[in-house]
């Protein structure tokens, strides 16, 4: 077991209700807590006195207990995960405890963000220490209710017993009695193998609404007298606004108001991920008459920079490559002379195009500005900064504007930036009405914040014993590089240098799932696999021995990976696959990746059938620490497995004089059923570590198995994504 202080006081109760009944409302303060945290619940019954500590566990006089969760629920399944990891500490039944969506509340979380796989992470220690600081007020209360000492007390279910005694008391039977109880200075948090929620596989709280289809997502908010509104947005990347006649569409049936707006806010705090300033409103009635008048609008724009096109980005990201990079983000050894002397080199350059994000549910919010406040309703990854922004373009204070998040149809950061938010707003300010502004999909394909377009060149030293003695690798991408210097194969090799650069650009890029990963851990598991053909060794085989160098004698102190746990999944997953057993007319790859603090490696099978992969079945294995829910961790990587192989098969954006190519899924192709494994089967590590990552790490590694199984399956390489595009037998 852990002790773990509280770092709270008896001051951090707070007695919000009192009425006849009883009952309790536990709160933590992630401000002042042990961590930042995150959680989230929805209320079955409401107790009649509730104590508060900001973010809060209520707990019921008929023992139900409702978490609140300050971070966005995405898809990650946090909704369900944080809950559990408060129950099991608090010991009370599952089915007893509901989740609750929190609003923004600056002053009482931090970080209520969803991105970085962080919240899990972020959260486990302040989660943990929640539900056992509140257990231990409930046994204060039922030891001086029965003059009993607290150490005969136990918990099983949210109910107490005195085995000496033969009594029992539900945790709502003490609720009141438990506010007068001094706050614990610490907390002995439970052994993790005495863990009964933690580590069983447990139903998405949400999974019924979303099957029935309930209100959840942003697109399904609603309040009366609401209005709708759309935007349009400059034809080209480096355009302007010229003119704006509405008055066609202003006449037309349902319309209220036709205006041009400024956001050029959120521009100045982020200059790379919001390309397009000016845009014209177009509020309405309906979705459908604001559509129609909207192809009624007679806009003029004007050029303000040079436009962009996928040839330019491609031009000046080789002439880079090929000058080569002005400062080395690191250098091990001296990797010139290693090259100069080498008696072979290997060198290879992959690439990757901008990509959109595709949220299944298009970017919308609700806002309704007033003099006195500015509320707002909508899915969004990251509610502060919103605020932030909506604060500044209206001049309010902070208590002035609000924001309640719902459940996000898709992210995978396109909601980070808030820049819908920030419309909505401006939107509802000008019509002094309610609005729901919502994008179409043309609109946020062609005005989005793509994963920036990539390039990066490999090169390896080989000596006259046909060992690697040198690796180089040389990245540049648009507002910023691939590369990730620290890590692996950095550390195993005597000769190392890493570069990176940057080319600027007018097109807008952000996040994307697994920024920077998702195209860097393809190209160099395709590069190692590259490597180890050439020095005639077995691709896991030559993946473990670097690290065996890196576990025994490391180059450099800055290897920001655990050697150990990496072999670690490599191992498991040559284990479970049986990597060394041939299977006739099966091609397989293999590919290993670190990201977001967690490990996993992947094996693919494939087979060809007319001529083109059929994908038989991925082994992985996944080294993030204690898993909280099974279920949902098993639905995360398969899920990221799937939107890599597609993306790496497909994904491609292109621009031309500025203009994005692909605007809907006619002419953006996403993967078919028909494209994914057959079987996925995940193992997952079990070290007790605390949990890492888990929402980003699966996609990475897929991109480099697939394409090291093409090359098994059909003896050519792999190296321009989207590979259906660079060979034709994938189309």
């Amino acid at each position: 077991m852990t002790r773990i202080k509280t770092k709270y006081n008896r001051r951090s109760f707070l007695q919000v209700s009192t009425a006849a009944g009883g009952g309790m409302l536990l709160g933590f303060s992630w401000l002042t807590g042990c961590t930042a945290a995150e959680i989230e619940e929805e209320i079955l019954a409401m107790p009649d006195t509730w104590y508060k500590m900001n973010a809060y566990i209520k707990i019921g006089e008929n023992g139900v207990v409702t978490i609140q969760s300050p971070n966005p629920e995405i898809g990650q399944n946090v909704k369900t995960s944080m809950p559990m990891i408060v129950a099991e500490e608090l010991d009370v039944d599952w089915k007893n405890v509901l989740v609750e969506q929190a609003g923004l509340n600056t002053s009482d979380f931090t970080r209520q963000v969803a991105g970085g796989s962080n919240s899990i992470r972020r959260g486990w220690n302040s989660l943990r220490t929640a539900g056992a600081a509140a257990r231990k007020v409930l046994l204060d209360a039922a030891a001086q209710q029965w003059q009993v000492p607290v150490g005969e007390l136990t918990t099983e279910s949210g109910v107490i017993h005195h085995s000496a005694s033969g009594r029992s008391i539900g945790y709502g039977d003490v609720a009141s009695a438990a506010s007068a109880m001094e706050v614990p200075e610490e907390v002995t948090l439970k052994d993790p193998k005495d863990f009964k929620i933690i580590g069983t596989a447990t139903k998405n709280v949400d999974g019924k609404k979303i099957v029935m289809g309930a209100p959840l997502f942003g697109l399904d908010y609603r309040e009366d007298g609401m209005l709708i509104a759309m935007v349009e947005h400059a034809p080209a990347f480096g355009m302007k606004l010229k003119s704006v006649d509405g008055a066609a569409a202003k006449a037309m049936p349902g319309i209220i108001d036709v205006f041009s707006i400024d956001t050029g806010l959120l521009r100045k705090a982020r200059p790379n991920t919001f390309a397009f300033t000016d845009l014209v409103a177009i509020v309405g009635k309906s979705t459908w008459e604001v559509m129609k008048a909207k192809k009624a609008l007679k806009i003029e724009w004007e050029w303000d920079t040079k436009a962009e096109n996928s040839e330019d980005h491609e031009r000046q990201m080789s002439a880079m490559l090929e000058a080569g990079a002005k400062k080395a983000q690191r250098r091990d050894g001296d990797p010139e002379n290693a090259f100069k002397n080498a008696a072979k080199v290997i060198e290879r350059t992959y690439s990757a195009p901008f990509l959109p994000h595709n949220t299944m549910e298009p970017m919308n919010f609700f806002a309704h500005v007033t003099s006195e406040k500015a509320h707002l309703v909508g899915p969004i990854q990251t509610p502060e900064r919103t605020a932030n922004a909506i604060m500044e373009a209206l001049d309010y204070p902070a208590e002035k504007v609000s924001i309640m998040m719902t459940r996000m149809g898709g992210g995978f950061g396109r909601r980070l930036y808030g820049h819908f938010g920030l419309e909505a707003a401006l939107i509802s300010k000008q019509v002094q009405a309610p609005v729901q502004l919502v994008y179409s999909r043309e609109d946020d394909m062609s005005n989005g914040t793509y994963r920036p377009a990539y390039k990066v060149r490999y090169r390896a030293a080989l000596n006259e014993a046909n060992e690697l003695t040198a690796f180089h690798v040389h990245g540049v991408g648009i507002h910023g590089g691939p590369v990730f210097s620290n890590r692996f194969p950095a550390g195993t090799i005597d000769h190392y240098l890493a570069e990176n650069e940057a080319v600027e650009s007018n097109v807008s890029t952000g996040a994307w799932r697994a920024p920077r990963s998702n195209f860097i851990a393809g190209a160099e598991q395709s590069f190692l696999d590259e490597i180890a053909e050439a020095t005639g060794q077995d691709p896991i085989d030559f993946r473990l021995a670097l690290f065996e160098r890196a576990i025994n004698d490391p180059v450099g102190k800055k290897n920001d990976y655990d050697p150990e746990r990496y072999a670690g999944v490599l191992r498991l997953v040559k284990e479970k696959s049986d990597w060394n057993t041939p299977k006739p007319g099966v091609s397989r790859g293999v590919a290993a990746y670190f990201c977001h603090n967690s490990y996993i490696a992947q094996v693919l099978d494939m087979v060809m059938e007319n001529g083109k992969p059929k994908l038989q079945k991925v082994w992985c294995a996944v080294d993030c620490g204690i898993v909280v829910n099974p279920e949902g961790a098993r639905n995360i990587i398969e899920g990221g497995i799937v939107d890599g192989i597609g993306h790496g098969l497909y994904g491609n954006l292109t621009i031309v004089d500025g203009v994005p190519q692909q605007n809907n899924f006619d002419s953006y192709n996403l993967i078919r059923q028909s494209d994914t494994p057959l079987e996925i089967e995940t193992f997952f590590v079990d070290n007790g570590i605390d949990p890492t990552g888990l929402g980003e790490p699966g996609l990475p590694p897929a991109i480099g198995a697939f394409a090291n199984a093409f090359y098994k399956a059909t003896g050519e390489r792999l190296y321009q994504q989207p590979f259906a595009q660079e060979k034709a037998l994938l189309g």
